[in-house]
């Protein structure tokens, strides 16, 4: 079975040369992650592909992910980082796959950004995502899936993943997932996916989280195993690495061999256009 990370992050340091933007977030360790520290980690953990997301912290810039993709083709693939307000981004999506990205990953549940949906600033992009082919990943909270339902049904062939089940930040077990009513009405949307990401981060209960597994079927259930996509989050994480993919692979007794295949990787892969070689 390929495993495949839908969500990891690499940066560099903030430096002169290479200046973070001001009042960005807080990143995940101030001591940088590179593509090599995330390789040892792959290989430790038995990860065969990762797709990195540049953070947030570093603004729009995809350069570190784009040389990790170069190197290794093989291993990593890019959800490039766009500025959405910049007239200078519209026309971007023609080409933007010719760039080593395989689609966009928007923040959107942070201000200044969370207006944008509620605005229909980003109107243009879905038109152009569309047309050109370019799938993406966003990152709402459960208060803002009505705006991306309506989204994925004016625009169909428009492929959209939600990431880390819109579960709100810094919540636990029933509390995190107190919203989901709202995360499974969109399994209605064939052009919507979830990633199943950073999920230790979202209980108190230790490995291999039990009190997730209830979620998970329900979650499972909706979108069945070709939308539901496993990640990490590797260095916001809760837990080891290996335990992260254990956690599905190995103790969640519903989940079918075939399942697993699905949610650990190919799935993920042919939503974006990952050749499975």
């Amino acid at each position: 079975m390929r495993i495949v990370d839908a969500q990891v992050h690499i940066w560099g340091a903030n430096t002169p040369e290479r200046p973070w933007p001001p009042a960005q977030l807080e990143p995940h360790s101030p001591v940088p992650f590179s593509k090599d520290d995330l390789l040892r980690e792959m290989n430790a953990a038995g990860v065969n592909r990762a797709v990195i997301v540049p953070p947030m912290w570093e603004g729009d810039r995809n350069d570190l992910a784009l040389e990790a993709a170069r190197l290794h083709a093989e291993r990593f693939a890019v959800m490039g980082r766009i500025d959405m307000v910049a007239p200078a981004s519209r026309g971007l999506m023609a080409t933007w796959r010719r760039h080593g990205m395989l689609g966009l990953r928007l923040v959107l549940k942070r201000p200044p950004f969370r207006t944008i949906l509620a605005e229909g600033r980003a109107d243009w992009l879905w038109a152009e995502a569309e047309e050109a082919g370019v799938p993406i990943m966003v990152l709402i909270d459960s208060a803002q899936t009505h705006f991306v339902d309506q989204v994925a049904e004016r625009h169909p062939g428009l492929k959209l993943a939600l990431d880390h089940l819109c579960l709100t930040a810094g919540a636990k077990d029933e509390s995190a997932f107190a919203d989901l009513d709202k995360l499974l009405a969109l399994a209605k949307r064939p052009n919507i996916a979830v990633k199943a990401t950073s999920l230790p981060n979202f209980t108190n209960d230790g490995y291999p989280y039990r009190r997730l597994h209830p979620h998970l079927r329900r979650i499972y259930d909706a979108f069945g195993p070709k939308r539901v996509f496993w990640g990490s989050d590797i260095t916001h994480l809760a837990c080891s690495y290996s335990q992260a993919v254990t956690m599905f692979t190995e103790e969640i007794p519903w989940l079918t061999v075939e399942d697993k295949e699905w949610i650990m990787g190919r799935g993920l892969c042919e939503w974006i256009g990952w050749n499975l070689l």
